[in-house]
């Protein structure tokens, strides 16, 4: 059964961090494109960061660079989320996501297939 559950999220003031993991089971871990995508209340899902099956390729939106940092651990088959100087307006569930794939990780949605049940992060003004 192929699992992705994630963990870490919880309430934070601006400003503040806190870091995410995935833990993945089920899956060939290492050969998977791995991303974390966040969905506010009333709100699209939205691409926040991926990186690729080795780890060496990472890609995210323009709206979290500088503060956000995904790894991966594969020995571990754990992804991370390190999100630092968080905003009121990234309260949301963030959603850890996967796609089999040996390229450049994407920041379209729709090419996860494989995704964990959320973790909220609410982010107090």
């Amino acid at each position: 059964q192929v699992q992705l559950v994630e963990s870490g999220g919880g309430l934070v003031q601006a400003g503040g961090s806190l870091r995410l993991s995935c833990a993945a089971s089920g899956l060939p871990f290492s050969r998977y494109v791995m991303g974390w995508i966040r969905q506010a209340p009333g709100k699209e899902r939205e691409f926040v960061a991926a990186i690729g099956y080795r780890g060496s390729s990472t890609y995210y939106a323009d709206s979290v660079k500088g503060r956000f940092t995904i790894s991966r651990d594969n020995a571990k088959n754990t992804v991370y989320l390190q999100m630092n100087s968080l905003k009121p307006e990234e309260t949301a569930v963030y959603y850890c996501a996967a796609y089999l794939s040996d390229g450049f990780p994407t920041g379209n949605v729709d090419d996860y297939d494989v995704w964990g049940q959320g973790t909220q992060v609410t982010v107090s003004s």
